[in-house]
């Protein structure tokens, strides 16, 4: 009688210095290349996964030290970042608009996801790693849904991405977003202070609600221009929750204009002015260099698609009377 094939055993990971301060869901999904996202977080919610022997929760920070439990699990193929072709790595390398030592900024276009996951083989930061040959040493110091366009800040060392997690942490980076909302805007700058709660749907769509049960979420609407039936806001978060932006402008009438999850089915501008993705741009970014006492802000423009958009909205603006 042959013997079963031994269990695979748990293993047990030391977190370093460079772990310091990292969130747990973010280092496993790192330690635990080709397992799907979903799956990640169910470990952790399983207690699967533990931090000196104890459950936590995904947002838990890793301190030098830490002994973490990562059960075994079977793993997808990794993502062929090896792959990309030349012309898709000059691609991305040219939507780069500001590089230091420390980090760089990438222009993210609308519809291509901040990193691979379920269904997507590439997002930004694997097609960043493949064209300059990097492996690991590029990472993503924040996140940008996959529909909304402009600055997403990379780290390109481990101490880098401490620094900038801790600035994001503590609030002192300055985030300004261009969006489009539906309706006629009634008066000046206005804050929307509510909690936002979210929830995982079938097959791991995520959906957020305002919600007395959820996380602090605080953002700041400011009109910039209005047209009949919509406004142009820049769009000031003290917070960055998932999906902040377009469930606080949904839940006070003014969706943001074409978003398919919160907003309305008849979205005029949709409809009226052949708008053909999310209008929610990340303008700017205003952070402090890692490991040094100088800001820096960076912009990305809007893309054509959307200054046509706005064009065709100026256009309907009647003249003003003489």
């Amino acid at each position: 009688m042959t013997n079963a094939a031994p269990r695979a055993q748990a293993a047990r990971v030391t977190a370093t210095a460079d772990h310091a301060g990292r969130r747990l869901d973010n280092f496993l999904l790192h330690h635990l290349k080709g397992v799907p996202r979903s799956r990640v977080y169910r470990l952790i919610r399983s207690g699967e996964v533990r931090v000196n022997s104890r459950r936590v929760d995904a947002s838990y920070r890793l301190c030098e030290g830490d002994d973490v439990r990562v059960p075994p699990v079977s793993r997808a193929p990794e993502a062929q970042a090896a792959a990309v072709s030349p012309q898709r790595a000059a691609w991305i390398e040219e939507r780069v608009i500001a590089e230091e030592r420390d980090f760089l900024v990438l222009d993210k276009p609308a519809g291509l996801a901040v990193h691979g996951g379920s269904g997507i083989s590439l997002g930004a930061i694997e097609l960043l790693r493949a064209a300059r040959g990097l492996g690991d040493s590029l990472s993503l110091a924040h996140r940008l849904d996959r529909e909304t366009s402009g600055c997403l800040l990379v780290a390109k060392r481990a101490s880098a991405l401490r620094d900038l997690h801790a600035q994001f942490r503590n609030g002192e980076v300055g985030k300004r977003y261009l969006a489009l909302l539906v309706g006629r805007w009634p008066g000046r700058a206005r804050t929307v202070d509510a909690p936002l709660e979210t929830t995982e749907r079938r097959g791991g769509e995520r959906f957020v609600r305002v919600d007395a049960a959820g996380k602090p979420a605080r953002t700041h609407f400011i009109p910039l221009e209005r047209f009949p039936g919509a406004a142009l806001m820049a769009v000031d978060l003290d917070t960055g929750r998932t999906h902040q932006i377009r469930v606080h402008a949904a839940s006070i009438g003014h969706p943001v204009a074409g978003d398919q999850r919160y907003g309305q089915a008849d979205d005029p501008i949709v409809a009226g002015y052949g708008l053909q993705r999310l209008f929610l741009h990340a303008r700017s970014l205003t952070f402090r260099v890692p490991g040094s006492d100088r800001s820096v802000t960076v912009e990305a423009p809007l893309d054509p698609g959307l200054e046509a958009v706005l064009g065709r909205l100026r256009a309907a603006v009647p003249p003003a009377d003489g």
